[in-house]
């Protein structure tokens, strides 16, 4: 049980550093952040990424009854906010581009999450979602309310009913 909350605390650790990156305090209130167009970007297509990567994982994992239907439902969701970030994208309407691949901390979140099974892999991945879900709506909402691209500000807006949805869903989670 010990490794466990070890891993989770590293897992928990590696998400609060990968949000933490831009400037002002992204988790102390959407009012007092500032998140820059770029950074935004790069937050959500990471996010994404892992979101869909570690779900598939845990679906190959032979997940628990409650996991199962809250990892599909992140691979369909997230699959459908990438495919938006690039339409926005390809439009012209937003001029930064997403990185095609994880960063270095997500990398090895997901390699620590594969070494695990059973009930370690599922307490760490809901743990990890939980976490993960929290620091996509304090993002969402910075965005939405103080982004400086309108385009890209107001599908923050349209997107964070969902990921409170998915928040209020990974809280759930045993």
């Amino acid at each position: 049980m010990k490794r466990v909350s070890l891993i989770a605390a590293a897992c928990v650790l590696l998400t609060e550093t990968a949000f933490a990156q831009s400037p002002g305090p992204a988790t102390t209130g959407a009012a007092a952040a500032k998140v820059s167009t770029s950074d935004f970007v790069r937050k959500v297509a990471i996010s994404d990424m892992f979101e869909i990567q570690s779900s598939q994982m845990a679906l190959k994992k032979d997940p628990d009854s409650d996991t199962k239907p809250f990892a599909e439902k992140m691979v369909k969701d997230h699959e459908q906010t990438t495919k938006e970030l690039k339409e926005l994208v390809q439009t012209g309407k937003v001029k930064e581009q997403p990185p095609m691949a994880l960063d270095d901390e997500h990398k090895r979140k997901l390699d620590d999450l594969a070494k695990l099974s059973g009930k370690d892999f599922d307490s760490t991945y809901d743990q990890m979602q939980k976490q993960a879900h929290q620091e996509a709506v304090a993002l969402f909402e910075a965005y939405s309310q103080n982004g400086d691209n309108p385009d890209l500000k107001q599908w923050a807006a349209k997107t964070l009913p969902h990921l409170k949805e998915h928040l209020s869903m990974a809280e759930k989670l045993k």
